[in-house]
């Protein structure tokens, strides 16, 4: 395990540990992350623990464009706010997985989801670089502040692909930056695990969702974070008529959430 992946591990395992406070603290980048950003409408329904416990920078489920009877995979869910949301809105003929590495984290969940009786939601233990999910299982992967997280995002991006059915699509919200900032800009901004020294630019991000496979790309900046660096909505799809493997992914030493 790397360095940096333990120390978000870590960073994430005592936000968890320490529910009172967590709530107070923004878990990336500065105030403006975190439950001020759903619809109250959204949450009212939702465990408390879920709805506190909101350590992203954006709504992703706002903008997934989720139906009714479709498979959703959060990556990085922690305590599973986005989940049950994403559960709400496929439906009971729908299912969403929820994806983490931190056991702190998804025992959180897992008190979430029996006190929401959500018969629809499935957390799983595991790497966003390594999903242990089939290929072409997915017609949706979303993900709140997680991605620059990893230090392989290509290999983040590569998993998506494969896991999605063709013509799947995402519905990220990611910390990004602007093109002209270089690793070492960014890393005065900010830390790793507070997502900014690891975001990548919006050139960069682009690139490797096309290397992964995707079309019809889309980013989108919503607010500011940090000097240069923005709250962002990714969107893409996998073509129709690509089939992937079916075979799991090899475990990797590298990886995040």
């Amino acid at each position: 395990m790397s360095d940096v992946r333990e120390e978000v591990r870590e960073r994430y395992a005592s936000i968890a540990r320490n529910t009172e406070s967590c709530c107070n603290e923004a878990s990336c980048g500065d105030g403006s992350f975190g439950s001020a950003l759903y619809n109250s409408l959204q949450t009212d329904e939702l465990p408390d623990a879920a709805r506190l416990m909101s350590l992203g920078c954006g709504n992703p489920t706002a903008v997934a464009d989720l139906k009714e009877g479709e498979t959703v995979l959060d990556l990085g869910s922690g305590g599973g706010i986005d989940v049950f949301l994403s559960a709400k809105r496929v439906g009971n003929t729908g299912k969403v997985y929820g994806l983490d590495m931190t056991d702190e984290m998804l025992a959180i969940a897992l008190k979430n989801k029996a006190e929401a009786g959500a018969t629809n939601v499935e957390f799983l233990k595991g790497y966003i670089e390594t999903i242990p999910l089939p290929a072409d299982t997915l017609d949706v992967v979303i993900s709140n502040c997680v991605i620059n997280l990893s230090v392989d995002k290509q290999a983040v991006f590569n998993e998506i692909f494969r896991t999605l059915k063709p013509g799947g699509r995402i519905g990220i919200s990611d910390v990004v930056a602007s093109n002209e900032l270089s690793a070492e800009d960014r890393a005065k901004r900010g830390t790793y695990v507070g997502c900014i020294a690891g975001a990548l630019s919006f050139d960069e991000y682009e690139a490797g969702l096309k290397l992964a496979g995707f079309e019809n790309i889309e980013l989108t900046p919503t607010h500011d974070v940090n000097e240069g660096m923005f709250s962002a909505i990714v969107k893409a799809r996998k073509p129709i008529g690509v089939m992937q493997r079916e075979e799991l992914p090899m475990a990797t030493s590298k990886g995040c959430c």
